[in-house]
């Protein structure tokens, strides 16, 4: 039996904290229907900040939630792992 090998759709950085650019088309489309949502938000919500705002702390917890599911374990790295 051969254990299935998770797929990474975001890599970790390799400085600093968090991820990084996509690495497969999954991902890519979960970036371009973030930036999408936000930037109809600019257009749609001009007059309600606060609806705004909440659109974006949404949106953001989702990406993040997505991020840390589909992607590698978040930690402080500095540089290759030799």
């Amino acid at each position: 039996m051969s254990a299935k090998k998770k797929k990474i759709w975001f890599p970790a950085k390799k400085y600093g904290y968090g991820w990084g650019p996509p690495n497969c088309w999954q991902g890519w489309v979960v970036m371009v229907f973030f930036v999408v949502a936000l930037g109809c938000g600019v257009f749609l919500m001009p007059k309600h900040p606060v609806l705004f705002f909440v659109q974006t702390i949404i949106l953001a917890a989702a990406l993040i939630t997505i991020c840390y599911l589909k992607g590698e374990k978040p930690g402080w790295h500095w540089g290759d792992k030799d």
